[in-house]
């Protein structure tokens, strides 16, 4: 047995089938932090300023992050802790997988992905993000990357203040036509492409969200985001000034096979355009939570549970409410990564807990891994507050067996 075998299975064998795991840090050197996601004021800058500040964090990933040649040898990637003999010990949840395979994350994904296939990250920026895409599989796969969809929540834990702009255009006006975008890709380098006049912007609320299948333009607003999607970094930016801030032509390009830089019509070919000038676009992709089960049932037994993400095949999310004083087991078909938005106690073997302040570097105990086994086991939640509720989001990998809506 390997050494990384050994420390895998003492990790799991140690939270009874759930992994505990360390806060992972993401910076972006084109975004502005929103500073809603606990990071001590010291530490939003703490890669240094030419690194750009930390407005993401990632969850249950084994996906790195795609920040350039500055980019960290293990940026993006989630970290298992846990104890040896009173020495914390770490490990990367990609290795943990690796070695406990169908143990970890399901026979089920194992055989079918040999990975852990997804992640979600809450993302945090204080202003609006340029109309953007992340490509589907078959542009993807051109670069050796796979597509990405994903889909939005906006915890009301972490949204006090909207930012600067709380809206986000999605995809392009009914009619709009291929030239028109054409002019405005052209225009990149001209100062302002004006590329959002061809789009609409939607007001975002707290407690929705939204679905964002590869292929669609979007402009992020400045909520702070719980974004579950599929394990990739794949993207292309459209709009060249977003406020009073350029992006570089280089991002235009990005993950652009490099024989067709420069091609303009390979730009147009990474859309899905029948889906960005759907006049059904909000009916397709706007999600309000769904109750997993009747609420009055599931209040009697101390709990609530939503669907919050339930629109793509690669990934889903519940927000499960833990009611004060309540004790419950509350069981799932598959292997779950999770992160507690609101109050304290216990999970499993695990003490929960919701931090108000985390400097960077620092171990928290409010992020797991939940193996497979474990969930369909049932895991026991206890809250020992007598007035408030535990929160927590639950982000699940492809195929879910109990997403039957």
């Amino acid at each position: 047995m390997s050494n990384h075998s050994q420390i895998a299975q003492q990790a799991l064998e140690q939270g009874k089938g759930i992994l505990r795991l360390a806060p992972n840090w993401v910076p972006r050197s084109f975004c502005v932090p929103g500073r809603r996601i606990k990071l001590h004021p010291d530490d939003y800058y703490a890669l240094g300023g030419e690194r750009g500040g930390i407005d993401e964090r990632w969850f249950s990933s084994t996906t790195p992050a795609d920040n350039g040649p500055l980019t960290g040898e293990i940026e993006g990637l989630s970290e298992v802790v846990f104890d040896d003999n009173g020495t914390t010990r770490r490990i990367l949840l990609r290795e943990a997988v690796q070695e406990l395979k169908g143990d970890l994350i399901g026979e089920r994904i194992w055989k079918a992905h040999e990975s852990w296939p997804m992640y979600s990250k809450f993302f945090d920026n204080k202003g609006a993000l340029p109309h953007h895409v992340h490509h589907r599989d078959k542009h993807a796969r051109l670069t050796g990357q796979n597509g990405k969809p994903e889909a939005y929540y906006f915890p009301p834990q972490v949204n006090n203040y909207g930012g600067d702009f709380p809206y986000t255009f999605f995809g392009l006006n009914p009619g709009t036509t291929k030239e028109q975008l054409m002019e405005c890709l052209k225009n990149f380098t001209e100062g302002d492409n004006k590329i959002t006049n061809l789009s609409r912007a939607q007001r975002l609320q707290p407690g929705t969200g939204w679905d964002v299948p590869p292929g669609l333009l979007h402009a992020p607003g400045s909520l702070c985001t719980y974004e579950p999607q599929k394990a990739s970094d794949v993207f292309a930016m459209y709009q060249s000034l977003v406020g009073d801030a350029i992006v570089p032509e280089e991002l235009l390009w990005k993950d652009t096979p490099e024989d067709r830089v420069g091609d303009y019509d390979f730009l147009i070919e990474v859309l899905d355009w029948e889906l960005n000038v759907d006049g059904n676009l909000q009916e397709k992709c706007f999600m309000e939570p769904v109750p997993v089960e009747s609420p009055e049932q599931m209040k009697a037994q101390g709990y609530i549970e939503k669907w919050i993400c339930y629109k793509s095949e690669a990934f889903s999310a519940k927000e499960l409410t833990v009611l004060p004083g309540q004790s419950v087991t509350v069981k799932d078909a598959a292997a779950y990564g999770m992160i507690m938005m609101q109050g304290h106690g216990t999970m499993g073997e695990w003490k929960i807990e919701t931090p108000s302040l985390i400097r960077f570097g620092q171990l928290t105990h409010d992020e797991y891994f939940v193996s497979e086994q474990a969930a369909a086991g049932g895991v026991e939640i206890v809250n020992h507050s007598a007035t408030d509720p535990i929160v927590m989001l639950k982000h699940f990998g492809p195929g879910n067996p109990d997403l039957n809506l």
